[in-house]
Formats: C-alpha cells, sequence, structure tokens
C-alpha cells in the first residue's frame, strides 16, 4: 500500500508543515492520489475492508487468549476442565458407530481414571505412550488422561502395518501401547520385534487368543483406577501434548510435535474465524490420529463445548443420513471426499439435515459450487494448515475456491507470504542479496510462514527428528538473519489477496514448455469421468526435455471409453496438459486422510514391463489413446515415436 503511505506523508506535509486548512487539504489530497494510480487500492481496500477488519479480531481474540494461558500457565486438560464446569451434564461425544453418548462430566471422569491408572504404574510427565485404534469416544478419553499428568500420547495411524509401524513406536520412544482389540491381529505380528520394555494395553475387544502375550486388558484396570486424577504435574503451555505423525504418502511417517499452545491455537482460529457456536454440533468422520480429526474437529468439544459425534470411519452412503439422526450442524471434510459425496446416488437425507456449514480443506474449486448447491450447504469453511505449520489461512467469507487469504491493506500484520521457486527444482529464488523474492498476485509461489519461537502463534515445534526439522526451515526469506518454515506447497494469489491451492511441492512437472498443476488436471479429469479417482504425475521420458504427464485411473470394471475421454479431454485441456500416458488400475491407493500415494508409481513410470495394469499411449498423429505393449514402449524409448 504505497500509495497510502505517500498520501498520509502529503498530508503530514500540507497540514502540519505549511498550516493548510482541512477543507484545502482534503480535496487535494484526493486529487493527488488518484492521478497517483490510487484508485486501485481504493477498490482492494473497499472490497477487503470488512474480511480483514473480522480476520483482525479472530487474530486479536486468538492472541488474547493464548497470553492468558500462557501466562496462567494453563494446557488443554486445565482448559477442558473450566469446559466442563460450564457444560458437565451437556453431551461432549456421541460415537455413532453404538450410539454411545459420552457428557462431559462423564468424558472427565474416563480420562481422570486413565491417568491415575498410568501414574499408578509409574507414568510420569515426558513418559511417551503410543496409541494404536480405531476412531471411538475412549481414544479421545486415553489421550487426554495421559496428558493430565504430562504424558505425551504418540498417536499412530490405525493402518499401519509391520515396519512401519514398529517405526512409529520406536522413534516416538514409546513406553507402552494401548492398542484396539479390532487391531490385535497387527500387534501380534510385530510384537517381537518391538522389545520386552514396551508395556501392551488392550482397550475394546478382548481375545486372550489374540493379544500377545504379558497384554492387559484396560477396561477393568481402569474400573478399579480412581475416578480423579492425581495432582497435576508442572507442565505449561507450551510443552508438550501429544505427536501426530505424517500421512507417510513417501517413506516413514514423521513425528510432528504438538504442544497445548498450537492444539488451542488451531481449534480457536477455526472457531473464532468461521463464527462457530458452542451450541453446534459438529459430526467428525475423519480419523483421531490425525489433526483435522482429534484437533480442528475434538477441539471444539474439548476447548468450546460443542457436541462432536464421531464416526469409525467415514462412509459416503451414511453420510447425510448421519447428519440428520444426530441433527449435525457442521460437518468436516479433508481430500477427496466432497467427490466421494458427489459421486453418491441421488438421496432425501441430503436435503433433510441441518448443516449449515462444511469444515475442512481440499475440496476442489472444480466442485466446489456443485457441491454446495446439491448439498444445501451455504457455507463452505475451507481452510488451510498442516499439523506442524506456523502459516494458517483460512476463507472466512465463503470466497468461492479460495484456501484463505492474505490482507492487502497490511500484509505484514500476519506474517505468512508467497515467495518465488523455480517450479522445477522447487529451489527458493533469491535477490542479489540472497533474500527472497515476494510473488505479486497471479504469480504462484511457496508459501511460507515466519518464525518467531517466543511466540505461540508464530513458533514453529518441528518433528522428533531434529534432520526433519532442518529440511522444514529456510533462512533469510523476509529478511536478513530471519527463519521461515516451509510448506511444501505452492499457492497463488488474487488482486484482492485470496488464496488458492495450486500444488504439492514437486508435483508440479514441465512439459513443452509449460508448467503442468497436476492439481488442476486430477480435477478436470475426475470430472469428465463422473468423479472417479485418478492421479496425476510426472514420467520422464529418455530425450525429451521435462516430464510427460501420466495419469492412473481407477477403472475397476474396464468400463473407461477411451475414444469420448479423449474427446472430452481434448475440449477441456491445452495440449501440453493432456496426459501423454494412461494407467488403468482396479483402484489408486489413497492414505487414511484421502491423499493420494504417488510415489511407487511415479517410480514404476510407464513401462509395460514393471506395471501388470493396462497402459495407454496418446498417439499424437492419431490423436487418440493407443495400447502401450513392449514394442511401442521400445519406440518411445528410442525416439523413434515422436511425443
Amino acid at each position: 500500500m504505497l500509495h497510502l503511505a505517500l498520501c498520509a506523508a502529503v498530508l503530514f506535509l500540507l497540514r502540519l508543515l505549511l498550516g493548510l486548512p482541512w477543507i484545502q487539504v482534503l480535496p487535494g489530497l484526493l486529487i493527488f492520489y488518484l492521478g497517483s494510480g490510487g484508485w486501485k487500492s481504493v477498490c482492494i481496500f473497499a472490497k477487503t475492508v470488512r474480511r480483514d477488519l473480522h480476520a483482525a479480531l479472530v487474530l486479536l481474540t486468538v492472541k488474547f487468549h493464548v497470553r492468558r494461558h500462557l501466562r496462567q500457565g494453563n494446557t488443554v486438560p486445565r482448559i477442558f476442565a473450566e469446559t466442563v464446569r460450564r457444560h458437565g451434564p451437556k453431551t461432549a461425544l456421541v460415537f455413532e458407530g453404538t450410539g454411545e453418548a459420552w457428557t462431559f462430566r462423564q468424558l472427565d471422569e474416563y480420562s481422570s481414571r486413565v491417568a491415575g491408572l498410568l501414574w499408578a504404574r509409574g507414568y510420569r510427565a515426558g513418559d511417551v505412550v503410543a496409541l494404536f485404534m480405531e476412531n471411538r469416544c475412549q481414544y479421545v478419553g486415553l489421550w487426554l488422561g495421559m496428558a493430565k499428568i504430562g504424558v505425551e500420547a504418540a498417536l499412530i495411524n490405525f493402518n499401519l502395518r509391520l515396519d512401519a509401524l514398529v517405526h512409529c513406536v520406536a522413534v516416538s520412544d514409546a513406553r507402552a501401547l494401548v492398542f484396539g482389540g479390532e487391531l490385535a491381529d497387527a500387534v501380534r505380528e510385530v510384537h517381537s520385534s518391538m522389545g520386552k520394555t514396551v508395556k501392551m494395553f488392550c482397550s475394546g475387544d478382548w481375545d486372550p487368543q489374540k493379544v500377545p502375550e504379558g497384554t492387559e486388558c484396560l477396561e477393568p484396570l481402569l474400573e478399579a483406577s480412581p475416578p480423579h486424577p492425581p495432582s497435576a504435574p508442572q507442565r505449561g503451555f507450551v510443552d508438550r501434548l501429544f505427536y501426530i505423525y505424517t500421512s507417510g504418502t513417501t517413506g516413514m511417517p514423521k513425528a510432528a510435535i504438538v504442544v497445548h499452545s498450537r492444539y488451542y491455537r488451531m481449534a480457536a482460529l477455526v472457531y473464532y474465524g468461521f463464527r462457530m457456536r458452542s451450541d453446534d454440533v459438529l459430526y467428525d468422520c475423519l480419523p483421531l490420529y490425525h489433526s483435522a480429526g482429534n484437533i480442528v474437529g475434538v477441539g471444539q468439544c474439548l476447548l468450546h463445548g460443542m457436541t462432536v459425534v464421531i464416526r469409525k470411519k467415514f462412509s459416503a452412503s451414511r453420510f447425510w443420513d448421519d447428519c440428520v439422526k444426530y441433527n449435525c450442524t457442521i460437518v468436516q471434510y479433508i481430500g477427496e471426499i466432497c467427490r466421494y459425496l458427489l459421486n453418491q446416488p441421488v438421496r432425501e437425507s441430503e436435503r433433510q439435515h441441518r448443516v449449515r456449514m462444511a469444515l475442512g480443506n481440499g475440496l476442489r474449486q472444480s466442485i466446489w459450487e456443485e457441491f454446495t448447491s446439491r448439498f444445501s450447504v451455504p457455507q463452505v469453511a475451507e481452510f488451510y494448515g498442516a499439523t506442524e505449520c506456523n502459516c494458517s489461512l483460512g476463507n472466512f467469507d465463503n470466497k468461492v475456491g479460495a484456501c484463505g487469504f492474505n490482507s492487502r491493506i497490511l500484509p505484514f500484520v500476519y506474517p505468512t507470504r508467497l515467495v518465488k521457486v523455480d517450479e522445477e527444482t522447487m529451489e527458493l529464488i533469491r535477490r542479489p542479496d540472497g533474500v527472497c523474492i515476494p510473488c505479486k498476485p497471479g504469480e504462484p509461489g511457496q508459501l511460507v510462514g515466519r518464525i518467531i519461537q517466543n511466540d505461540p502463534l508464530r513458533r514453529f515445534d518441528g518433528y522428533v527428528s531434529e534432520s526433519a526439522t532442518s529440511k522444514k526451515i529456510a533462512r533469510d526469506v523476509f529478511k536478513k538473519g530471519d527463519s521461515a518454515y516451509l510448506s511444501g506447497d505452492v499457492l497463488i494469489m488474487d488482486e484482492l489477496g485470496y488464496m488458492y491451492f495450486k500444488d504439492r511441492t514437486g508435483d508440479t512437472f514441465r512439459w513443452k514448455g509449460e508448467n503442468v498443476s497436476t492439481t488442476e488436471v486430477e480435477g478436470t479429469l475426475s470430472r469428465i469421468l463422473d468423479m472417479t479417482d485418478v492421479v496425476v504425475y510426472g514420467v520422464a521420458v529418455p530425450g525429451a526435455e521435462g516430464k510427460a504427464g501420466m495419469a492412473a485411473i481407477a477403472d475397476p470394471h474396464n468400463g473407461t471409453d477411451l475414444e469420448k475421454f479423449g474427446r472430452e479431454l481434448e475440449r477441456a485441456l491445452p495440449p501440453y496438459a493432456r496426459p501423454v500416458f494412461l494407467r488403468l488400475l482396479p483402484e489408486v491407493n489413497k492414505t487414511g486422510t484421502y491423499k493420494f500415494q504417488k510415489t511407487e508409481m511415479k517410480r514404476e513410470g510407464f513401462n509395460p514391463n514393471a506395471v501388470s495394469d493396462k497402459l495407454y499411449f496418446l498417439e499424437p498423429s492419431q490423436g487418440k489413446y493407443v495400447s502401450l505393449d513392449e514394442e511401442l514402449y521400445q519406440d518411445i524409448l528410442s525416439g523413434k515415436q515422436k511425443l
């Protein structure tokens, strides 16, 4: 806002130094401002001031509460204790699987019994206990009870098996593992690899024939435990609460550190930013080992007194029926969930609900309005954030397609920024003095957040692994000598400051001199194929510059009409963005949080000897997809076949 600053300086000179009256100064200032190109700034100000004032109020509110909790040495369990005092007999959690409902007092008592049991067994503040079970009310009570005595929970993805499961327990240095009876087989497979020092507790279904030797059944132990917790340990607002693991799309999962202040900040920014109320009923069908389900969702219960309906696993066919049954007013989504809902046949319940808000991230712009129109959901509360990041964004005013914004009036109030990167290598581009170059509206860049370690809103706690933490930090980003968190995501900002997700770092590839966004192409292809799962990635071709696009398409019934698909693709995408190769497979592998897994498919490429699925090649002279066999593959490698 250079014009505003310049005009303010002119106003100061004319009024104070020359002593001119306001009646002469103001008209002259207006003429000067408009003549110097300031009208554009006026328009931006007029269009965004209401949005920015709301965001400023939210930020100030959260900052006030954070500083209060910091000053008082509060923790999530202490804040929850205040919630219990206000909402004791009210329903806190409902488990859809059994219809079981817990009041705030019952959740408090259960978690206190957990605390008492672990304390009696010798667990103290700073110890780690791994939690490996499917969604249910007990999940929340277990980690909350651990937190009451300062024990840190390692929340492990219940889909993990063998080496990945052992890795997650080992990297957290857990002294014990609490697992659900439904996962007894998975635990028994790795029991010998964990060592005798890891104590085993089983919650839920108890079968002595399935659980590893030495495992104790948790329920009778909790019944015998006192309903009041031991004396609270000396833990503060910036101490560790629990660990959440990355989804593991590449390599082994990393354990991200979540401190009490981070838990509060993530839940509170969403609560105040999207104008939630304590009388809302939130439908949480996301895994509780993930920050969206356990912080953004369950956090509204623990911190703000909201009722949260927990579902064991997401079900597209039962989604709206559940919302009607439990009178839900807010639903959560992540990744591809909204597309799966649109792919369901029309049913009465999708119009009979009371849902006023869909809360989450990953709703593609290509289906945004179709989702809100079909299901009559007036507000999409899309946000951007990750468990460990310090640069969260929120789309507070329902802007179609946006995942958040940064103020154009006062861009430095919230220290996040898009900085220029080489879209092939994803390396940060710097000025001659070594500082990163901020992006202008319309320029894609990586989102970064300035790290201020003594500010709970700006700190970066990183991972258990120091090497993993260092890889997410860049120096000299906003100015010389500073440090910033690297989100790893490419976003783009419009003239009003709205941010739009473009791609994950490394997903964008260059072909025929153009940058191709896998996210955008995936959205287009999925829409053409009636919401089918589609994964797009770039593959290297010998002798060709850049990477050729390849699309893996879920085709379990061999029903994809490639001729029709090719015709519609020609209308929908420019030539450089059309996939050169296709791979039709029974299903596309996804993480537990509905993100597609591309790593293995990228490695296999378009080699028919490495891939058992059907492969196709976009033959340029014919303009259609043809079967990719060994002979054609060799022609492509040798350069005989043109691309």
